[in-house]
């Protein structure tokens, strides 16, 4: 087992990989074992919940409306129901969805408790779960309310991934990708070889995927925890994909795929790599079976776009390319996105 620390102003995680859900109370601070609350999804529990059947477990419903106020506030009349005090430790399990929701959730109950997670899916593995980011949706807007708070822990249970729908266990390369595009040449060097046997479930490929990824975010994050400066290079393909993903409804993974080929397009558009760039990253993408493109109305997107969370005054922060491995932060005006939506359209 491989065992990777985040040491950060707001806390320090210990990142297990692989670790086991069924193994739980080998993770958890010494004397809160009786004291542990699980949030864990409910296709979490179909599949695992004898693992925890002895703690007190509230469930999450699948889908980004457990991300709102209205599942925030009824969470929190169940831990009051369960005379949950600031002593009580809070476990969520499941993707990125109830890791999110489970953060937040502790980071503002009493003012804090405790908390830790088990990621069941490759998304909330390689990205979710990892980096102190906690929060709610607001008004379909992602991620709208939030805190940066680190776990204590964090276990990624990699033989879960064999319990989820195709599309959802696709759905977490996306992000991998993303960390070869910005940071990880050899990373994509690795993928173009190795993807195929990770997508059919080779474990050991998927180990390695998800310790390389969980690395690179770590090495960012430690260095700027707050997203003043490197970690805005993790929103690469982001900021396109999550205005797709409110308007269109399709998946996160989905979304950050064919965000992450617009903006290789604008980096084309503005000559800053070349042409090969996003036809290489399509071709990734592809063997991984995720979409590279759809339609979209230019107009909608700008007016998403301008509510983004990354929005500054009259600019917004783009993550574009200047080679594979090396991404940049680029402010665009927000007056220009029609114009440069309508391009890549």
């Amino acid at each position: 087992m491989s065992l990777i620390k985040l040491n950060t102003r707001a806390g320090h995680t210990g990142i297990h990989i692989p670790g086991s859900l069924q193994n739980l109370a080998d993770f958890l601070p010494a004397g809160s074992l009786n004291k542990t609350v699980i949030l864990a999804d409910e296709n979490v529990l179909k599949f695992h919940s004898e693992k925890i059947e002895s703690f007190p477990i509230i469930a999450v419903k699948e889908g980004e409306d457990s991300k709102s106020l209205s599942a925030y506030s009824e969470i929190f009349q169940l831990l009051l129901d369960l005379n949950v005090d600031r002593s009580c430790y809070l476990v969520g399990v499941g993707g990125g969805i109830t890791t999110d929701l489970a953060g937040f959730v502790a980071s503002t109950y009493f003012r804090g408790i405790s908390f830790g997670f088990v990621s069941t899916t490759l998304l909330g593995q390689v990205d979710a779960a990892i980096g102190g980011k906690n929060g709610i949706n607001f008004k379909g807007y992602k991620n709208l309310i939030g805190v940066i708070n680190q776990p204590d822990f964090v276990v990624c249970d990699i033989g879960s991934l064999k319990t989820l729908a195709k599309q959802e266990f696709i759905g977490g390369f996306s992000e991998i990708i993303k960390y070869a595009f910005i940071r990880r040449p050899d990373l994509y060097a690795y993928m173009v070889e190795n993807l195929q046997a990770a997508v059919k479930f080779d474990e050991n490929v998927l180990q390695y995927l998800v310790n390389e990824s969980v690395a690179t975010k770590v090495d960012i994050v430690s260095g700027d925890e707050f997203e003043k400066g490197d970690r805005k290079l993790l929103n690469f393909g982001h900021t396109f994909g999550h205005a797709l993903e409110k308007i269109y409804g399709i998946s996160h993974g989905e979304a950050v795929a064919i965000g992450m080929v617009l903006a290789a397009r604008l980096s084309v558009n503005l000559r800053m790599v070349g042409p090969e760039i996003p036809t290489l990253l399509e071709d990734l993408l592809s063997a991984a079976g995720l979409p590279v493109s759809m339609e979209f109305d230019p107009g909608e997107m700008a007016e998403v776009m301008q509510k983004d969370k990354k929005r500054k005054g009259s600019g917004i922060d783009l993550i574009l390319l200047e080679d594979i491995g090396k991404a940049v932060i680029r402010e665009i005006e927000i007056k220009d996105l029609n114009s440069i939506l309508n391009d890549l359209h």
